[in-house]
């Protein structure tokens, strides 16, 4: 099962071809990873099983004829807070129990006419309010590489099924590292698109924060599935033309100059992380590109009170709308979200946060005056301990107290500067057992040269090719 579950999709997208292996055989052994993991793990919101089966059926004749498409019969498994009409949209909220969507987002339009099967929705915290993933509606969902700890937030369910082999591809979305936290903690590929690349849905394709993008266990993967979703789309005015389609095999880093920035400023980073950085950082070197170390004057501080500033003129309104709407029954981390982004809102206003945004860009305008790229920790810890929120303990990192969960990984900052692709790969695994993950952050829109150079990083290690590189469940 396991030389089946955990194929690349690449890999199986060309022994469909090659008719060596079938979309069933596939999806077969897909589900049944999962009915052997979900009790442990829980990344799923709801199965769709019966259907994929049938599905995969249909995928194999498409190859024996020749009519193929570029996902076809890939196990996809779409983050539940993507809706798809005549299905429930709960966002992870007893408050939406009963909710059911009357649109399919874009993405997921794109996906299925690619072929791509959706055997699985993913779980997330309430309102995709954290960088963890539990909720009363869905539970606890946790790590496969080691279940005490969190598969991270908000796209948790996406990057714990990939992890554990019971999804090929999957989808997230991002408005403070919601791709990026997971791919980390779970040594999976995330993708944060440049605002636009990716078609949003009304209203929050208006919010520059906000992007939803491709997850996978190789960076050939996300790319394969980046090409599918991206590109303009009439019901989002802000979606950008398809660009030049990402390669799956980038072309040579050599060359490159690539800043290595290790705390974004004041961002605390623990020294494994800092490590398993460094190691990456240096076959960069080893393939030929200039690796320099910086520092930027950014205040970790000040650059979440713009985030909560911002987050209190959209996301924490719609939250509270909800509780008006429908009676008030969050959790507590979701009315701390909403409270702590309303205050920041009337406190520090989007203007001023607008400013902080500025500085960022200028600094980043500077740095990329020099290099190509920077990499940094996409979090300063490995991993969150499952079913905590960090409000009663407060979370600590490298001996720092912080404030708030969205802290600790170093995410925020290119949601602010969201015209900057970052891509997330893994980079080592922690003494707990829990990967730890690298962002590699470009030029605004230019998604080839973080894609040229997560390939490096990636295929560094033997991720999920060997069984001592796969989670034990």
């Amino acid at each position: 099962m396991n030389e089946l579950v955990y194929l690349s999709a690449a890999q199986a997208v060309a022994a469909f071809t090659a008719r060596e292996l079938s979309p069933v055989e596939v999806m077969d052994a897909v589900i049944e990873r999962a009915r052997h993991t979900e009790d442990t793990v829980n990344a799923f919101a709801e199965r769709w099983f019966e259907q994929a089966t049938e599905q995969a059926r249909q995928a194999e004749r498409r190859y024996a004829d020749g009519t193929a498409r570029p996902l076809e019969g890939l196990p996809v498994a779409i983050k539940e807070e993507q809706p798809i009409a005549g299905h429930p949209h709960r966002d992870g909220s007893l408050m939406l129990a009963d909710e059911i969507a009357t649109v399919t987002h874009p993405i997921v339009d794109r996906i299925v006419a690619a072929g791509g099967i959706i055997h699985a929705r993913t779980t997330t915290p309430e309102f995709c309010a954290g960088g963890f993933t539990h909720s009363d509606l869905w539970g606890v969902t946790r790590n496969p590489w080691n279940p005490r700890y969190s598969s991270g937030g908000s796209s948790g369910g996406s990057g714990a099924a990939l992890a554990a082999g019971t999804a090929m591809l999957a989808t997230g979305s991002d408005i403070g590292g919601s791709i990026r936290i997971p791919a980390s903690f779970n040594g999976v590929v995330g993708y944060k698109p440049p605002y636009g690349r990716v078609p949003g849905l009304a209203p929050y394709n208006l919010d520059h924060y906000c992007h939803d993008g491709p997850m996978a266990r190789t960076v050939a993967d996300c790319a394969l599935l980046q090409n599918v979703i991206a590109g303009q789309h009439p019901r989002d005015p802000v979606s950008l033309p398809a660009p030049a389609p990402l390669p799956t095999r980038p072309g040579p880093v050599a060359g490159h100059r690539i800043a290595l920035c290790l705390n974004l400023g004041d961002y605390p980073v623990e020294a494994e992380v800092a490590a398993a950085t460094r190691r990456a950082a240096d076959t960069l070197t080893e393939a030929g590109a200039v690796v320099e170390e910086i520092e930027l004057p950014w205040n970790r501080a000040e650059i979440m009170r713009a985030a909560w500033a911002h987050y209190g003129s959209i996301f924490g309104p719609y939250i509270a709308h909800e509780v008006r709407t429908r009676g008030d029954g969050l959790t507590r981390y979701a009315r701390d979200f909403m409270e702590r982004s309303l205050k920041a809102a009337a406190e520090t206003g989007f203007y001023r946060a607008l400013e902080v945004e500025t500085r960022v860009h200028a600094d980043l305008a500077d740095v990329f005056d020099r290099f190509d790229a920077i990499v940094c920790p996409t979090s300063g810890t490995p991993a969150l301990v499952a079913g905590e929120d960090h409000l009663e303990t407060p979370l600590v990192v490298d001996g720092v107290t912080l404030d708030h969960n969205l802290e600790a990984p170093l995410t925020v900052p290119f949601n602010l500067a969201s015209r900057c692709p970052v891509l997330s790969v893994p980079s080592g695994r922690s003494a707990t057992g829990v990967p730890t993950g690298i962002q590699v952050v470009g030029r605004p829109y230019d998604d080839h040269t973080v894609f040229a150079i997560g390939t490096v990083i990636a295929a560094a290690l033997p991720w999920y090719t060997r069984d001592d590189w796969r989670p034990t469940l």
